[in-house]
């Protein structure tokens, strides 16, 4: 139970701080980060939960992440499953957290920062354009998490390197998908917008799953 209570606990942090940066803070009048505030919100939450739980759960904060370390062999069978429930459940509660805060001053939640594809893109990118680029970005992000942690690379180091990852990740997607990578993420927001969200829901549980689960064949071909 502790580790699956970590990664409730890390998922809420993961979902509150980096979607919570895009509803809040990126467009604030005056002093708006925008989206290259956004994209270190995202991976500051990572890299401050690498070295907070990392020695509990290893901090995956992502089903994509746990089935690709499944398929790398690097967590049982076992654990899959409750894995990727505390993550939803982690990622739902701060989307309920962040709903309270974002219509506390009248506001409607909008897009919510959900994932979205065609007109629901922030730059109107097609499937397809989002299909490729969400394959990638989790492919690479996970070829990256499994060998910073590999018993080769470097100690200490992997949070930072992961963390960095995500970062340049959302910099070159947000105008794609508003970067998903993350299928806990991309379910949490949806369940409250509601309609095209959860539409377009599919693409980002589906297709960031296939890229981990790749990048977890991958690195047991390069690296075992």
């Amino acid at each position: 139970m502790k580790k699956y209570t970590a990664e409730f606990l890390g998922t809420f942090w993961l979902v509150f701080g980096g979607c919570g940066s895009a509803l809040l803070a990126a467009g604030f009048p005056g002093v708006g980060i925008g989206l290259m505030g956004v994209s270190l919100a995202f991976g500051l939450t990572v890299l401050t939960m690498a070295y907070t739980i990392g020695s509990i759960s290893g901090a995956h904060l992502n089903p994509a992440v746990t089935i690709g370390c499944w398929v790398a062999g690097k967590i049982g069978t076992k654990d899959v499953l409750p894995y990727i429930i505390s993550q939803i459940l982690g990622a739902i509660a701060a989307a309920g957290v962040l709903f309270i805060i974002v219509t506390g001053n009248g506001s409607t939640i909008g897009t919510f920062a959900a994932n979205g594809y065609g007109d629901h893109s922030p730059g109107h990118y097609s499937m397809l354009a989002a299909i490729v680029t969400e394959f990638i970005m989790t492919f690479m992000f996970l070829l990256i998490i499994l060998g910073t942690t590999d018993e080769k690379a470097p100690n200490g180091f992997a949070g930072i390197a992961i963390g960095l990852a995500l970062t340049l990740i959302h910099l070159v997607s947000i105008p794609v998908t508003n970067t998903s990578v993350n299928p806990a993420r991309s379910i949490s927001q949806a369940l409250f917008v509601g309609d095209w969200a959860l539409s377009q829901l599919w693409l980002f549980i589906a297709v960031p799953i296939a890229g981990a689960a790749f990048a977890g064949l991958v690195y047991k071909f390069l690296w075992k």
